[in-house]
C-alpha cells in the first residue's frame, strides 16, 4: 500500500482506530514546521530495502502543543517529533514517552519575514522599534501561549525590548505555517516564523534573523510513545537519527550539527 502523508488529525485518528489499521502501521505526530522534511524522510525510509514492503507510515502535522495534548488524551501515535523540548518534557511527565527513546534530531533558527515585494528593512537588535515598522498592520506569529515558534518569538521580542509595544497587535496563528500564510497573502506586513518555513516559501523574504541568544535553543526532540514502541516505529526513529536522514533535514534548512 502507498505511504499516506499529511492527512488531517481528525481523519488520521479515525483511520488509526478503524479495524483496517494493522500492527505494522506507524503513525507519526510531527510539528507543522517539519512537514516537508518529515515527508521526505518518511519517503526515504519506505525506500529502504530493510523496510517491510507493506509497512504504512502515516504522518499528522500540527502545532507541538496540539499534538502533545492529543497524545496525552490517548491518540494512537507511535512517534512524536516536537518543535521544542517543553512539550516533550510535558509528555514525559505524563509518562507517555517510551523509556530512553528520546533524542534530539535537529535545530532551527527564528526569522522576521515580510512579503516578497516589501521593502521593509530592520535590524533585529536591542531597541528594535517593531511597532513603527508595522505601520497600521499586525504582526503574524504563532500563538505565543501554546505554539513553540510563538513562545520563542515572544522570548526574542522581550529580550530586544519590543514585545510590549506589539503584544496587542499580534495576529495569533494556530501554528507556524498559518502565520507564514498571513504574510504570504499580504494580510500582515511582518511575521515571525522558523528559518526553514521562510526557506520553503517564494512569497516571503527574510528581513533579518533573530540573535540566537535572544531566545531558548530551538531543538526538535523525537521519541516513541509508551505502549506503542513497535519494531517498525523503532526502525523509523533510528532512521530519523541516521546520517541519511540528517542530510535530508539539512536540505530543508535545519541545523543538524
Amino acid at each position: 500500500m502507498h505511504t499516506l502523508i499529511g492527512l488531517s488529525c481528525a481523519a488520521l485518528l479515525l483511520a488509526a482506530s478503524a479495524p483496517a489499521a494493522r500492527a505494522d502501521d506507524v503513525l507519526v505526530f510531527a510539528a507543522a514546521s517539519a512537514t516537508g522534511a518529515v515527508e521526505a524522510v518518511v519517503a526515504a525510509f519506505r525506500a529502504l530495502p530493510a523496510t517491510a514492503p507493506d509497512t504504512r507510515v502515516r504522518a499528522s502535522f500540527a502545532s507541538s502543543g496540539t499534538l502533545a495534548r492529543q497524545i496525552a488524551a490517548g491518540a494512537p501515535a507511535h512517534l512524536f517529533l516536537s518543535a521544542n523540548e517543553r512539550w516533550m518534557d510535558w509528555l514525559a511527565g505524563e509518562q507517555k514517552i517510551a523509556g530512553d527513546t528520546r533524542r534530539n534530531l535537529m535545530r532551527n533558527a527564528l526569522v522576521l519575514v515580510a512579503p516578497q515585494t516589501s521593502r521593509t528593512r530592520l535590524e533585529l537588535a536591542q531597541g528594535l522599534d517593531l511597532a513603527a515598522a508595522l505601520g497600521n498592520g499586525r504582526l503574524a506569529l504563532p500563538d505565543p501561549d501554546h505554539v513553540p515558534a510563538g513562545i520563542y518569538a515572544k522570548q526574542a521580542l522581550e529580550r530586544l525590548g519590543a514585545w510590549q509595544a506589539v503584544a496587542n497587535r499580534a495576529a495569533r496563528a494556530q501554528d507556524v505555517r498559518a502565520a507564514l500564510v498571513l504574510v504570504e497573502r499580504g494580510e500582515a506586513p511582518l511575521g515571525i516564523v522558523y528559518a526553514t518555513d521562510a526557506k520553503a516559501s517564494d512569497r516571503v523574504r527574510v528581513v533579518d534573523t533573530f540573535p540566537r541568544a535572544s531566545h531558548a535553543p530551538i531543538v526538535y526532540p523525537a521519541a516513541l510513545i509508551q505502549g506503542r514502541a513497535t519494531a517498525e516505529a523503532r526502525a523509523l526513529l533510528d532512521f530519523m537519527a541516521s546520517d541519511e536522514a540528517r542530510a535530508i533535514f539539512a536540505r530543508f534548512g535545519f541545523l543538524t550539527d
